[in-house]
């Protein structure tokens, strides 16, 4: 994996993953028909947001996490040619565990 030499301030920055195209048994998905992307993978963590108080929180997620995305939001960010997406912390809908 390529080491980002950028860390998002108070955010969370994450790639997402392609769309599924071909289903387990080979049947090939028309582009049309293929859904928005909602997964994807934490490559950089800010510090946290700010709490009430004006406190750092530490971020919900750590790099190499995989995420739930909302389906609309998200800033999109091009590096080295690829298309990541900053979220903050609190617009993250979900980690995926094992």
């Amino acid at each position: 994996m390529h080491r980002l030499c950028w860390v998002p301030l108070l955010a969370i920055l994450a790639e997402k993953s392609a769309a599924k195209t071909v289903t387990k048994e080979g049947i090939m998905f028309p582009k049309q028909s293929q859904g928005k992307v909602l997964q994807a993978t934490v490559v950089a963590v800010g510090s946290g947001s700010k709490g009430k108080g004006g406190e750092i929180q530490p971020a919900g997620v750590k790099v190499g996490d995989k995420v739930l995305l909302p389906e609309y939001g998200g800033t999109k960010v091009v590096l080295d040619d690829k298309d990541y997406f900053l979220f903050r912390d609190g617009d993250i809908l979900g980690k995926y565990v094992d």
